[in-house]
Order: structure tokens, then C-alpha cells, then sequence
């Protein structure tokens, strides 16, 4: 990925307020170029890291070989056609054949992909292609359900309104048992917090 340069885009953030009518040397808005390009290295962190390399780091042979599942991953996203967010939780499983993950390392790699400007169909993807290559598990299974802004805040308006999308391979996909046995677990309501 290019290097962002902070004064170009400073100036790029400068450039936008002032064509949306806003007086760049008020008060409130003389750091705000500078705080927009912190947001936005933090924001797009995801395309500086390898999904890959995060989940090879923490491979580790099991015999198990039964469905591991995380549920309500948080994440945060940003629309790429209007640059809105794009707020949910991602329910990530697989089953293992011969080597298991650490359970740290699935939601990283949800921030990786979330972390980009990506729509949710695409997203929901990477993130079942990469444990899938990377791991090479009986099968996986991602669902996200998410809130999107550009959908809530300009368009049609819709307040609350929740996009559902889903990415199953092998197992997930071939087997109806396996991919019950995921949305049932998905959509069980949560028991004790510990």
C-alpha cells in the first residue's frame, strides 16, 4: 500500500470542509485535519496487515475436530461507495482437521478485513477465504450482520434496518446437519457471561 502523506492529505481534509461551507481556521476545526488523518491510519490499518501471517502465527496441531465457533465479534467497517460506516458483529466457526487456531486470532482477522473500505458481501468472504486457506479446516462458516450508515443516514433512511450475509466452505456448505448445527448456534440466545 502507498504511504500516505499526512500533509497532502491534511490538505485533502482542508479542501473538503471548505467545500461543504465550513471555515478551516475556525477553532474547533484547526487540528481537525490533523485528527482525521490519526482516525484514518487507525481506521485503515487493515491494509497494512496480512490475514495470512496473523493466523500462521498461532497454529497449533489438535486432534479435535469439532465445531469452534466465536460469536459476536464486533466490528467496524467502512461502506466504499460513501465512505459511511458500516457497524456489526461477525459469527466465525470451523472445524478442525489437525490443526487449531488461536482463538485471538479470529477476530483479528475480522479488524484486517474490516479495517479496509470493503462492502459486507466482500468482507464476509475474506474472512472465511483466508482460516480457510490459511488453517485448512474441515470447512468455515462466517455470518455478519450489520448496520450501514449510508443506509440510516442519507438514501432511503432507513433507521435500524440490519443487512445479514453469509460465506460457507466445505463442511458449512456440503453438510445440512454441520450447517444447522452453526446457525443454531448462532442465533441461541446468549447464556452466562463470564
Amino acid at each position: 500500500m502507498k504511504e500516505i502523506k499526512q500533509e497532502e492529505f491534511e490538505n485533502a481534509v482542508k479542501t473538503m470542509m471548505q467545500s461543504v461551507g465550513e471555515d478551516v481556521e475556525r477553532e474547533g476545526l484547526l487540528k481537525t485535519p490533523q485528527r482525521v488523518y490519526k482516525a484514518y491510519q487507525f481506521m485503515y490499518g487493515g491494509y497494512k496487515e496480512d490475514a495470512n501471517a496473523i493466523l500462521e502465527s498461532a497454529l497449533f496441531t489438535s486432534s479435535n475436530d469439532e465445531m469452534v465457533l466465536i460469536k459476536d465479534i464486533e466490528l467496524y467497517s467502512t461502506c466504499e461507495h460513501h465512505l459511511l460506516p458500516i457497524i456489526g458483529r461477525a459469527h466465525v466457526a470451523y472445524i478442525p482437521d489437525g490443526k487449531v487456531v488461536g482463538l485471538s486470532k479470529i477476530p483479528r482477522v475480522v479488524d484486517v478485513f474490516s479495517r479496509r473500505m470493503q462492502i459486507q458481501e466482500q468482507l464476509t468472504e475474506q474472512i472465511a477465504d483466508a482460516i480457510m486457506q490459511t488453517i485448512q479446516p474441515k470447512g468455515v462458516g462466517v455470518v455478519i450482520q450489520a448496520r450501514h450508515m449510508c443506509m440510516e443516514m442519507r438514501g432511503v433512511e432507513k433507521i435500524n434496518s440490519t443487512t445479514t450475509s453469509s460465506a460457507l466452505r466445505g463442511l458449512f456448505k456440503r453438510d445440512e446437519k454441520t450447517r444447522s448445527e452453526f446457525f443454531n448456534l448462532i442465533n441461541a440466545p446468549a447464556g452466562t457471561r463470564y
